[in-house]
């Protein structure tokens, strides 16, 4: 599972938009899957392992009280790339600034995806994973993984268009 961990902790990032919660989540994903490792029948278990994180972050969010949405720059903030995540630095100051700038944008419009759209995108962009993998954790046909992403593609191009045309 630790191999996997970076993985777990992105998803659940994404899910549930929180960095607290997708600790939590993250904790009784691998508390889970260690419960449950004898139902492991061999196979992929960075899809396996997902498959949990995913289950345990709808599980975790149905549980908690609704809260208020956050605030763009909040969450922005709590989307913000991890320390250490091999961003380069450009030696242009302000093409530096425009660069995340943009990465700021894109991370608001994915966090603004509802959640069915936003973890196929994650799972498929971030994650890299095959549309089979990708229908085996999320539960559902290959097909409708596909169309998920391309709606979930559409909804973020419109967004992203529509900031640029108001900036």
């Amino acid at each position: 599972m630790l191999p996997h961990g970076t993985a777990a902790y992105n998803l659940a990032r994404w899910l549930s938009r929180n960095e607290a919660d997708a600790r939590d989540i993250v904790q009784e994903s691998f508390a889970r899957a260690l419960q449950y490792f004898d139902g492991f029948r061999g196979g992929d278990a960075r899809s396996w392992l997902l498959r949990i994180v995913r289950n345990t972050a709808s599980t975790w969010l149905s549980a908690r009280p609704p809260t208020a949405p956050a605030d763009q720059e909040e969450t922005a903030e709590l989307l913000e790339p991890a320390p250490g995540s091999g961003m380069m630095r450009d030696a242009d100051p302000l093409r530096a600034v425009i660069s995340q700038d943009e990465a700021r944008s894109l991370r608001q419009a994915i966090a603004q995806l509802p959640v069915a759209y936003r973890e196929v995108l994650v799972l498929r962009e971030f994650e890299d994973l095959p549309y089979r993998q990708i229908a085996a954790i999320v539960g559902c046909p290959i097909g409708t993984v596909m169309s998920r992403l391309a709606r979930a593609r559409d909804e973020l191009g419109a967004t992203m268009r529509a900031e640029a045309q108001s900036s």
